[in-house]
């Protein structure tokens, strides 16, 4: 796959779909590679040119000689973008991807045609529990958190009827390397975005899973209700919606992007 030289750090990306097709960004969440998107792929890249990408410190990027805060994530978007010829793209972002995504639209408007979030909040958790989580992972390492992280990422009954997918959500994650983790966490500690999501000027969905505990619906609710014109979808699911509840989640995501004009990409041929 190729990769990207940024400011400290070398992002691993990979597009699929026509060349010529509109883009859409697909970001993940904490914890999660590029791959935690493959149920969404054959959907989405019959009309996009899908680019998703590791965050840096996850997955295949590189682990970050610089501070990682939101605002640095929202600028890998950005190069990506630029390196890719993009001017403008869709924007699927989850939980921590998710507010990168609301950070884009509401600093870099311009270059989103829409942002669709998903299992995300202005605001998630608070100080001291990320700040004991990023100490247990310093001391234990990714073993220590890997079983309650994956009973906030799915409920039991999907961990039940498709032990092979977990089994896949719990490799990602105890392969995820320490220290691009820990600086992961502490991106989300330290950003709040409510005292500005009512300032995101770009069309938006808000997916929420109604068991999820990381980031209830009431958190997607909130947003919904302050950006202009929002939508939003309840899924059965908990916090990784895309992944537990596949078929809604993808019929959500095109049936808005439907709304906005996105409903089919021809090549001229057809």
């Amino acid at each position: 796959m190729p990769a990207l030289d940024v400011p400290g750090a070398r992002l691993n990306y990979r597009l699929d779909g026509p060349a010529e097709a509109p883009v859409i960004v697909l970001a993940n969440s904490l914890g999660t590679a590029l791959a935690v998107w493959d149920g969404q792929i054959a959907v989405l890249a019959r009309t996009f040119r899908v680019l998703r990408y590791d965050m840096r410190g996850q997955g295949a990027s590189s682990v970050s000689t610089l501070p990682v805060d939101v605002p640095t994530l929202a600028g890998d978007v950005l190069a990506l973008l630029d390196a890719t010829q993009a001017a403008t793209a869709h924007f699927l972002g989850l939980s921590l991807g998710g507010m990168v995504g609301l950070w884009l639209g509401i600093h870099k408007p311009e270059r989103l045609k829409t942002l669709m979030v998903a299992n995300t909040a202005a605001l998630i958790g608070t100080r001291a529990a990320w700040d004991a989580r990023i100490e247990l992972i310093g001391k234990a390492g990714m073993d220590a958190i890997v079983e309650t992280v994956l009973d906030r990422w799915v409920t039991p009954g999907f961990r039940a009827r498709a032990p092979e997918r977990v089994e896949s959500l719990r490799r990602m994650l105890l392969e995820a390397n320490r220290a691009g983790y820990i600086a992961a966490c502490a991106a989300v500690r330290d950003v709040d975005l409510r005292g500005s999501a009512a300032e995101v000027r770009v069309p938006t969905l808000v997916i929420t899973g109604d068991m999820d505990t990381a980031t209830p619906p009431s958190d997607g609710r909130w947003l919904a209700q302050r950006i202009p014109g929002a939508r939003h979808i309840e899924l059965e699911a908990a916090h990784l919606s895309n992944v537990e509840a596949e078929p809604a989640f993808n019929h959500g995501v095109v049936g808005f992007l439907s709304t906005q004009g996105e409903t089919r990409w021809t090549n001229g041929n057809d």
